[in-house]
């Protein structure tokens, strides 16, 4: 027991340092869960409407790959359908996020030799991170379960577990990957493959059948939250799995911090070569970047291919529901219902694009508060060019990932390419202006920086979320997306255009001015 001493204190200080990350992360997750009865009940508000969804689905391949399939009519269960792999995932990436913040990442700052000098166990860092794990995770549940009760008694917490099971589990995979490297960039990405990996399974097995019994489908962890099968007949001992998962790495975890030296890992760095090879801190930068830039790249490129291959498909599917191409009009416009899907997708690829950006200018906040910047500043480097160089990647590898998207779009639709390249680079404006809001944010004062993830995480609730609930257009209004015109199909506007431009260089320009008058770390 004395290895998990002062595991209690150390909760108490994660969930305190995580006292506003944590409410976004489960206030986002649960909106999006618990919005959905409402929306679905004005697409498929009758039975009769609800039975014809069940046999598109059941022959549609390609959309049971993108959502998985449907196993009951009832609108508890068109939630866990239309939802359920969604909010295991991004309950995947809250639990990951939250257990390398609270291991690797401390241990990289140095912040944990510290601490681990005073009275505190061996293992006690990693219980309170996979404790603070479980608690997010029990909060998300227990809202899922409370909100969608009215669906049904047993439906509810079996979905409400099912999610907390998968963020659970992800949690566990993070604390064995923080154990095997020494950066808590690459223990972030390496569990973000798995998972990643673990959706590709999933809609593999969903592709080639349509009740979740495929043998790909059991291999991911989310092909277990669909086959729990919320409000349809609850498998019970689906939940089983998540817990033997749980336990199993949980113990592998901590059996490993038990058997390294602090701030070391299992997979070492190889060291890099004798003599530098960087002369320049735009080659640094790109250096540090590239591994997500190309990460992101492929995933754009993939994500346009199954989009564009959806086209046809999801088109017919709602061209008989005038509640679903009422949503898809607010989303892309009047102009057709395969113009419409067509622009709401490239919407939302540029909704996820924003994700990219704020992570790429966030990278500065990174470099400055783990103390690598200050060394490249001691050279013959000024701020304004140390930032240059970052925002460079961040700025063209945003246009990059739509190009890259059109592209796939092209790739998976056939038809259209101009059209889809036109409609993939409108969104560069809005995507542009949100990196420079996160910019100027991390300029004013590096504590201001995390908020550009909240900034980010609402704009892609009002472009998701918003025209499902038809949210007041005074509140679609705030984000920038909704002024671009609604391409294809759409006509060209270039008055919102440049004056998205036009906000993007002056907050951009104010973010480095402020940045070269603050003191660095300050």
């Amino acid at each position: 027991m004395t290895a998990l001493v002062g595991t209690g204190t150390l909760l108490r200080f994660s969930l305190r340092r995580d006292r506003a990350l944590l409410p976004a992360w489960i206030g986002v997750i649960a909106l999006m869960v618990l919005s959905m009865p409402k929306s679905l009940d004005s697409l498929y508000g009758t039975e009769g409407q609800r039975a014809d969804l069940l046999r598109q689905m059941s022959a549609n391949s390609s959309l049971r790959a993108l959502v998985g399939p449907v196993f009951g009519d009832s609108l508890g269960a068109l939630t866990a359908w239309r939802v359920g792999v969604y909010a295991g995932a991004l309950a995947a990436v809250m639990s990951l996020l939250v257990v390398v913040r609270h291991t690797r990442d401390e241990e990289e700052t140095g912040r944990q030799e510290l601490v681990s000098s005073g009275a505190v166990g061996r293992r006690a860092p990693l219980a309170a991170a996979l404790l603070t794990a479980a608690t997010a995770n029990a909060l998300l549940a227990l809202l899922i379960t409370a909100g969608l009760s009215a669906q049904g008694a047993a439906g509810a917490p079996a979905f409400g577990l099912g999610v907390a099971g998968v963020g659970l589990l992800f949690a566990t995979t993070a604390a064995i990957v923080a154990q095997l490297t020494e950066s808590a960039r690459l223990a972030r990405g390496l569990t973000a493959a798995v998972l990643g990996a673990a959706f590709v399974l999933r809609a593999a097995g969903d592709s080639v059948s349509d009740d979740g019994s495929s043998a790909l489908t059991w291999l991911s962890p989310l092909g277990w939250l669909e086959n729990v099968r919320p409000f349809a007949d609850e498998r019970w001992w689906v939940l089983g799995l998540f817990a033997v998962a749980v336990v199993v790495q949980g113990t592998l975890a901590h059996v490993l911090t038990g058997r390294r030296d602090l701030g070391m890992s299992f997979l070492p760095t190889r060291p890099g070569p004798a003599t530098g090879r960087l002369g320049t801190a735009g080659a640094l930068a790109w250096r540090l970047q590239r591994g997500g830039v190309l990460g992101w790249s492929a995933g754009f490129f993939l994500a346009g291919v199954v989009y564009g291959g959806l086209t046809d498909g999801a088109a017919d599917l709602v061209r008989d529901n005038a509640g679903a191409r009422r949503i898809f009009e607010r989303m892309g416009g009047h102009s057709g219902i395969t113009d419409a899907f067509l622009a709401s997708m490239t919407g939302m690829l540029g909704l996820v694009a924003a994700l990219y950006i704020v992570a790429s200018v966030l990278r500065l906040h990174g470099e400055e508060t783990s103390g690598r910047a200050e060394p490249v500043l001691a050279c013959a480097v000024g701020r304004l060019r140390w930032a240059a160089s970052h925002l460079t990647i961040a700025f063209v590898g945003s246009a990059l990932l739509m190009l890259l998207a059109a592209l796939g779009l092209t790739v998976g639709y056939g038809k259209q390419p101009a059209a889809l390249l036109a409609a993939c680079l409108v969104q560069l404006p809005a995507i542009w202006l949100t990196g420079a809001v996160a910019l100027l944010l991390y300029a004013l004062t590096p504590r201001l920086a995390p908020a550009a993830w909240g900034v980010a995480g609402a704009l892609l609730l009002l472009g998701w979320v918003g025209p499902a609930l038809n949210a007041p257009r005074s509140l679609l209004d705030l984000s920038p997306f909704t002024h671009l015109p609604k391409l294809p199909g759409g006509q060209m506007e270039w008055a919102p255009v440049l004056t998205l431009l036009g906000l993007a260089a002056l907050l951009t320009a104010a973010g480095l001015a402020g940045l070269r008058r603050r003191d660095m770390t300050a």
